[in-house]
């Protein structure tokens, strides 16, 4: 599926293929909200959800991997470089 047809499906539809078709990569909390990131074919999905209710308030689609940049900010990558 492309990004294109991902966005144009109905809030059922995304959840729907979210659920069957994607790997999970990354999870973050802004405010009180929980995003969850997936990787679905060439593009990425972030669904945000309320961190109190559980709710899934948004879906976010993009091909752009500058748009990672918050997840891969959480990877301590000091431990890497670090001689045994």
């Amino acid at each position: 599926m492309k990004l294109s047809e991902f966005i144009a499906l109905t809030e059922d539809q995304k959840r729907s293929t979210v659920l069957s078709k994607v790997v999970v990569l990354a999870k973050r909390v802004i405010n009180e909200q929980v995003v969850f990131l997936f990787q679905l074919s060439e593009y990425y999905v972030e669904i945000y959800c309320c961190g109190i209710s559980k709710e899934v308030l948004e879906y976010r689609a993009f091909g752009d991997t500058r748009q990672l940049a918050p997840y891969l900010e959480g990877i301590p990558i000091n431990d890497l470089f670090k001689r045994a």
